[in-house]
């Protein structure tokens, strides 16, 4: 699998690490969200995921497509396994679009939470911290 540049993937436990920098915006959100789809298609069941979002200069994204993200996602995973997603967050705009997102997929197979502390998300996602830096 060809990885983009702001992402690694670990085999066991199968997980990816996400960490974008400079703006976020909804072209990066659409392109991870369609890159993480294809790899679980083809995979055939859900990866853990962390998101490192300390090296953002920007969040240029709004509640309606927020909305629209997390609801896309609730109805994807729906009937499938459960999987983890942890976001680390630095800044109050980011940590306002997690807690939406975490809101708006709870009582799914998407379990997210926000973590100020690497070794919490990691020991939450089940692996070693190192496993949440990026190479």
């Amino acid at each position: 699998m060809e990885l983009p540049p702001d992402v690694a993937f670990h085999p066991e436990p199968r997980l990816f690490v996400w960490k974008p920098r400079g703006v976020l915006d909804e072209s990066a959100i659409n392109q991870i969200i369609a890159f993480i789809g294809e790899q679980e298609a083809a995979a055939d069941q859900p990866f853990l995921r962390f998101a490192d979002l300390t090296a953002l200069d920007l969040v240029e994204l709004n509640f309606q497509y927020v909305f629209h993200v997390a609801l896309y996602r609730r109805l994807a995973y729906a009937g499938h396994a459960s999987t983890k997603s942890a976001f680390l967050v630095n800044s109050p705009e980011a940590a306002r679009f997690v807690k939406l997102d975490g809101m708006l997929t709870d009582h799914s197979p998407l379990h997210v939470s926000m973590f100020e502390d690497r070794e919490a998300a990691a020991k939450w996602l089940g692996v070693p911290p190192a496993m949440l830096e990026m190479p």
